[in-house]
């Protein structure tokens, strides 16, 4: 199997894939005709691709997520690499091959991650935030084990949501002992419930986002869990106006910091600042590590990486 991360411009290339995302589009031709925007994507990475020669069954067939088998050619379009699909199938059950082999995934076994994150909750002193949390647990249920944390700016692979809560947990400890003023519980529970609600607000497959949800578009994973946090007070007969649930909202309606990025107000206490910067370096270093892990071998600069002001990042040869 030849992994996407290796294509070169001009090779020629028969393989199985995980069709990524799959799109109708029209030529600029007259008539037009339809052809299929794709994302071809294996464990080593993914690579924009195009069929031209979709037909009325091929619509009807072809849905992301799915393995399927193509033979084409790599090429050069703008300064990428891009695959040209001569042929392309789905794949059938007895060739062997499942798609979980194919997608990309968190570095650490989904139960470790998991289990580090509720192993942190029942380390939280306060009962009452040990509830609240608690609470926001049953209405996820399993979806910690396979979610992302994002459609594409980090983390946007399966588990990607439970690896970001732990490396975010890991240095909140680090911090919390460098710097004993902060509130331990308060930090470990903005750390858990912060990005709950992506749950909510992203429908996903196998670590793959295919859209944002309803309630997504409308209300955001923010004011969803800051939301989730009164939902678990009014069960359990805590009082919504204590300065206890107040700031655990806040730690949550702050972490974006800026209205721009979803964030209604800015961090007003330490701990919500440090739930912040913890964040974005987590998010941030992610980016920067899956752009390079996931570039062509051949290339020394990554594409543009979103997440990171569109910058390129070299690959440093280490000679």
């Amino acid at each position: 199997m030849t992994l996407i991360q290796s294509f070169t411009e001009g090779q020629e290339v028969t393989g199985y894939y995980l069709l990524k995302s799959v799109n109708v589009k029209q030529t600029n031709s007259t008539p037009p005709k339809d052809y299929f925007d794709i994302i071809l994507s294996d464990t080593s990475g993914e690579i924009s691709a195009k069929y031209w020669d979709a037909s009325s069954t091929d619509k009807e067939t072809f849905f992301a997520p799915m393995l399927v088998k193509v033979r084409g050619v790599v090429q050069l379009y703008r300064e990428r690499l891009q695959f040209k699909v001569n042929k392309i199938r789905p794949v059938s059950d007895d060739e062997g091959y499942n798609i979980t082999d194919f997608v990309r995934a968190a570095p650490v076994p989904p139960n470790d991650l998991v289990y580090t994150i509720k192993t942190a909750a029942s380390s939280i002193q306060d009962v009452e935030m040990q509830v609240i949390i608690d609470h926001c647990f049953s209405k996820i249920g399993d979806k910690l084990m396979h979610y992302p944390a994002a459609k594409g700016m980090h983390h946007a692979f399966y588990a990607g949501l439970a690896y970001h809560m732990v490396r975010m947990l890991e240095l909140a400890e680090f911090i919390c002992r460098q710097r004993p003023f902060l509130n331990r519980d308060l930090l470990v529970a903005g750390i858990i419930l912060h990005d709950i609600a992506k749950t909510e607000e992203l429908t996903a497959e196998l670590g793959i986002v295919s859209e944002y949800s309803f309630t997504g578009k409308l209300i955001g994973h923010i004011p969803l869990a800051a939301g989730w946090v009164t939902e678990a007070a009014v069960i359990h007969g805590m009082d919504v106006n204590s300065e206890k649930i107040v700031l655990l909202q806040h730690m949550i309606l702050a972490h974006h910091n800026l209205p721009e990025w979803g964030s209604t107000v800015q961090p007003q206490i330490p701990e919500a600042l440090a739930l912040h910067l913890i964040d974005q370096m987590d998010a941030k270093l992610q980016a920067a590590e899956d752009a390079i892990s996931t570039m062509p071998t051949t290339d020394d600069w990554t594409s543009p990486v979103r997440a990171l002001e569109n910058k390129a990042f070299y690959r440093a040869k280490g000679e």
